[in-house]
């Protein structure tokens, strides 16, 4: 099990003088040390230097207080995620996924909230909402139909998601015991020697790593792509039909 480190104690504050901004700020900066997984009120008292009743009066439970930070966290992340542009729409989709991933494995705390804990919870989710509408609407406008526009962008955040979430697990395994290998350590190139020829190149059968990731984002916009020109190119007028066949007739 990972060794839960104990919060840094503080003057104890004034009865009072706790509001729920502080709270969450506090518990964002606990997090930073012991994890989310390890946050607990009692521990987050400690290190504001407050009774744990001061936090229990503006959040009941730590679900609470763990929504209030999964709000925050997607505000914070929408913020540093780039639009999608529809002029430009593959190199802004493809930079939004390379960003979206990049977040997300740089804040190990983001990643928890928003990708894990959010796909649990979806009312967790609801402050991202409006950016996935403008994400949609932008390849609307770049001409794909929304339906189109919807299954792409579900498809590229699937696959960021997807790759940082394996990364993300792994790193906690790892952490959560030490004689935890690596899967690839575990391939026998006698059972399978093509996956150990192509485990020796440097992929990766564990994570997502960049060339894995890169490869599925460039099948997702290169379907996209054939999606948009499809619906770009103008209909085939249709062919005249012949005149029918009639028997001939004579005058009288």
């Amino acid at each position: 099990m990972a060794k839960q480190a104990t919060a840094q104690k503080r003057q104890r504050r004034e009865r009072g003088s706790i509001n729920p901004d502080d709270i969450i700020k506090g518990a964002f900066e606990l997090a930073e040390q012991v994890g989310i997984d390890n946050v607990s009120m009692p521990l987050l008292g400690k290190h504001l230097g407050v009774g744990v009743t001061s936090i229990y009066w503006y959040f009941r439970k730590k679900d609470d207080l763990l929504n209030a930070m999964t709000d925050r966290a997607l505000r914070r992340y929408a913020f540093a995620t780039p639009y999608v542009e529809a002029k430009d729409w593959r190199e802004t989709l493809a930079n939004h996924a390379r960003s979206m991933r990049e977040t997300f494995n740089g804040n190990p705390i983001l990643c928890d909230l928003i990708l894990i804990r959010s796909a649990l919870s979806p009312r967790a989710a609801e402050v991202g909402v409006q950016e996935v509408e403008k994400a949609i609407n932008s390849l609307v406008e770049a001409g794909l139909s929304p339906e189109q526009a919807f299954d792409t962008y579900s498809a590229m955040s699937a696959h960021v998601r997807g790759s940082v979430v394996l990364q993300r697990l792994r790193e906690k395994n790892l952490a959560a015991d030490d004689s935890a290998g690596e899967l690839d350590d575990s391939v026998d190139p006698n059972a399978t020697p093509l996956l150990a020829t192509i485990i020796r190149t440097g992929h990766h059968l564990s994570a997502s790593d960049d060339r894995n990731f890169e490869f599925g984002l460039e099948c997702i916009l290169d379907h996209a792509g054939r999606l948009l020109e499809a619906n770009t190119k103008p209909a085939r007028k249709a062919a005249k039909p012949a005149p029918a066949r009639g028997k001939a007739t004579t005058r009288s």
